[in-house]
């Protein structure tokens, strides 16, 4: 059985792909470029991908192609349909990151409530040096005991930062993008409900028709105006050219971004516009990435693989 992984990068050299190369030839790729897939994909059995595109012409061209596997829980690169009519079946892996996500989620609410960019530029650039106060209170940050966390998409990850929350005295509500309120522990408000009462708002819903674009200027203006707005969902749901709008007009007063439209961010990113940098925390999406995380990434597509061939 050949095993081709055509992103092997995404996985970083500190976690071995023992598990998966234990099961056949596997064949690994740091990346892989549109025009190199034809290449790369005629002859595996089993396809192995993180963030490269397969559609239905990169389907046709894996001639003995058995099975895909994806590293990751988002299936949205992948023409699941066409695969299906092709007998393909298409295997992500969902749970291993919730641990992950949800700590990063923590460091970005930790982050955004108590300023920590601005106060370590302050130190770093010598400003704190050049005073006379102990400590310095020229900005004010606020405690999240008694704040309200408004989470979008309460699903395994939404639940596991709303407990984390609570943890610190947070109020937690939240809003269902199925329409269907499915938790009895916290309050299922509509969507202008919760951007008008949250102090913190937190995205944790895929990408899909009913959440791309979902959050735009219009829906930012009824925020408090001391608002933070995180996303480590998908990039696409919270208009990028709005949010920054946003922040740039004072609508909200703080953002935490782990997730682009496109990614890497490109250079004419709406977000290379924020005017005070130290009111926006962005990460290269790297919420779902601790070692712990990507460990278990690998365990689990080995183990859909054994599953698929009965090994």
């Amino acid at each position: 059985m050949k095993i081709v992984f055509l992103d092997a990068a995404s996985i970083g050299e500190d976690v071995s792909l023992e598990p998966i190369a234990s099961l056949g030839e596997l064949v690994t790729y740091p990346f892989t470029s549109a025009e190199q897939v034809e290449e790369r994909v005629g002859d595996c059995d089993v396809l192995i991908i993180n963030k490269v595109h397969i559609g239905r012409q990169q389907i046709d061209w894996g001639k003995k192609l058995k099975l895909i596997c994806i590293a990751a829980t988002g299936t949205n690169n992948v023409d699941l349909e066409y695969a299906a009519s092709k007998g393909i079946p298409v295997k992500n892996v969902a749970g291993y990151s919730t641990e992950s996500v949800a700590q990063v989620t923590m460091a970005m609410l930790l982050g955004l409530s108590c300023h920590t960019a601005y106060y370590d530029n302050k130190v770093k650039t010598g400003n704190y040096t050049k005073g006379n106060l102990v400590s310095d209170v020229t900005r004010k940050w606020s405690e999240l005991h008694g704040k309200r966390l408004g989470i979008i998409g309460l699903g395994t990850i939404g639940s596991r930062v709303a407990a984390l929350a609570e943890a610190f005295g947070m109020e937690v509500c939240y809003y269902a993008t199925s329409g269907k309120p499915h938790s009895d522990k916290y309050q299922c408000l509509s969507l202008e409900e919760l951007l008008k009462t949250s102090d913190f708002i937190s995205v944790h819903a895929p990408l899909n028709e009913k959440t791309k674009n979902l959050i735009t200027y219009n829906k930012l203006a009824l925020c408090k105006k001391t608002a933070k707005v995180i996303n480590i969902g998908r990039g696409g749901i919270i208009n990028e050219e709005d949010l920054v709008k946003a922040l740039n007009d004072n609508l909200i007063e703080g953002i935490g971004i782990d997730v682009f439209s496109k990614e890497p961010i490109p250079a004419d990113s709406p977000y290379f516009k924020i005017e005070d940098k130290t009111k926006a925390i962005l990460l290269p999406h790297i919420g779902w990435t601790s070692k712990e995380a990507r460990t278990l990434l690998v365990a689990k597509i080995a183990e859909n693989i054994k599953n698929s061939y009965s090994i």
